[in-house]
C-alpha cells in the first residue's frame, strides 16, 4: 500500500509528464540549448588613463582649481579631508559627471559613499573615519574677497 506522500510524488510526476508532452514544440524539448544571457554591455564613457594617472598625483590646491574651473557644480560639493578631496552626492550622479570625476583622478569609495581624490597622498584604507583624525572644510564655503584689499581700504 502506498502512503500519501508517495501518491503525491507519483501524481506530480504524471502531471509534469503531461505538461512536457503538451509543450513538445519548444526549443528545449527539441534538444536545443537555451540561449545564455548576453554579457552586460560596457556603457562607461571613455577615460584617458594617462591623464587620470597624472591627475591623481596633483596636490590639493591644483585639484580644487581644476574642479573650480572645469566643474563649478562639483567644486561646490567638494570637501577637503586632510589632504584628500571628497565629493559626495545625495543621489547617483549622471554618467557624464562620474566620467568627469574619474578623468580628474577621483575614485569611488563604496565604504564612505564618496568620490575621493588622493592628491598625491596615497594611503591604505582604514577602519576609522578620517574626519576624526584630520581637519576638514568645504572650500566653496570660504568667503574670498573679490579684490585684494589695500591697507587704506581696511583702515577706512
Amino acid at each position: 500500500m502506498k502512503t500519501t506522500s508517495q501518491k503525491n510524488q507519483i501524481g506530480l510526476k504524471s502531471k509534469s509528464a503531461q505538461l512536457s508532452s503538451t509543450n513538445n514544440n519548444t526549443p528545449e524539448a527539441a534538444g536545443a540549448v537555451a540561449p545564455v544571457a548576453a554579457a552586460k554591455p560596457d556603457n562607461r564613457l571613455p577615460i584617458d588613463t594617462e591623464a587620470r594617472k597624472k591627475n591623481r598625483t596633483l596636490p590639493t590646491p591644483k585639484v580644487l582649481n581644476l574642479l573650480l574651473t572645469g566643474s563649478p557644480e562639483l567644486y561646490r560639493l567638494a570637501e577637503v579631508v586632510g589632504k584628500w578631496v571628497w565629493v559626495t552626492f545625495k543621489e547617483t550622479p549622471a554618467a557624464e559627471i562620474r566620467q568627469k570625476l574619474a578623468q580628474l583622478g577621483f575614485h569611488w569609495n563604496r565604504e564612505r559613499q564618496a568620490w575621493q581624490h588622493p592628491c598625491g597622498q596615497f594611503r591604505l584604507s582604514s577602519a576609522y573615519d578620517p574626519h576624526e583624525k584630520y581637519s576638514s572644510y568645504y572650500p566653496a564655503r570660504i568667503r574670498r574677497a573679490a579684490k585684494p584689499q589695500t591697507t587704506e581700504a581696511v583702515a577706512a
